[in-house]
């Protein structure tokens, strides 16, 4: 079904994120740590472990740069790393929720810090459960609608395990539960057309509309959080307008 786009804010997030490709691949190689330490280092073996692998990947991230995390993580390397991984909530200007996760080998460390930066925004940080609760875990996938009607657009998400498939903008975006994005995935390709992207991510169950001057505060604090070399990602539900990601 068409419709107002709800992912305008997702997008806009990797768009800052990809622009700093190295602290998206330290962010990749702990997640790909964690998964191996987890699990083991063998990704047919370790779902977990293939789906950081395979996020890695998406971000260009070089075999040589995976295959050192694995091993980090197993303990092949002769490193011994702990990470533990803690999710902060919170509130930015004009009630924007934030749900921040983080990898750290110091929690006694992050928390005061992500804690500071909440309040140095003029928000402040809730308790675990205070704000994750309005948001909700899906895959996405992006998909063109260049040459690809809705019908068949449909057919194949659907049959892959996916929910919803709303257009917008010239794409269709395909949301499904988290365990699906691979195979939504998946079965695009085998039907020979290539997501733009795909991820498992937290979408907000409502948004809070945000005139430009609140937007601003919003992408502040935003900022502020996602350049934390221990946070992986920042989800908030603000409805922010277009003109607030303008340079």
């Amino acid at each position: 079904m068409a419709g107002h786009s709800k992912w305008a804010n997702i997008k806009h997030r990797k768009a800052r994120q990809d622009a700093a490709r190295g602290k998206v691949w330290s962010r990749c190689s702990k997640a790909i740590i964690v998964a191996a330490k987890a699990g083991g280092g063998d990704p047919s073996m370790n779902l977990t472990l293939r789906y950081a692998i395979e996020d890695a990947r998406a971000e260009n991230m070089p075999k040589d740069n995976i295959s050192r995390a694995i091993k980090r993580g197993t303990g092949e390397s002769g490193e011994n790393v702990e990470y533990t991984g803690v999710r902060y909530e919170g509130y930015g200007a004009n009630g924007v929720a934030f749900v921040v996760d983080t990898l750290t080998e110091n929690v006694n460390r992050t928390a005061p810090q992500i804690r500071s930066i909440f309040d140095k925004a003029g928000g402040n940080m809730g308790k675990p459960g205070s704000v994750s609760f309005g948001f909700d875990e899906v895959s996405l996938v992006i998909v063109s609608a260049q040459g690809l009607d809705e019908e068949k657009a449909m057919d194949i998400a659907l049959e892959a395990g996916a929910e919803d498939v709303q257009t917008s903008d010239g794409v269709f975006e395909i949301t499904g539960p988290p365990a699906a994005c691979y195979a939504i995935r998946d079965a695009f390709v085998e039907a020979e057309v290539e997501p733009s992207s795909f991820e498992r991510t937290m979408v907000p169950q409502n948004a809070v509309s945000c005139d430009l001057e609140t937007a601003k505060k919003v992408l502040r604090l935003f900022d502020a959080l996602d350049e934390h070399d221990d946070v992986q990602k920042v989800y908030h539900n603000g409805d922010l307008p277009s003109e607030a990601f303008e340079a």
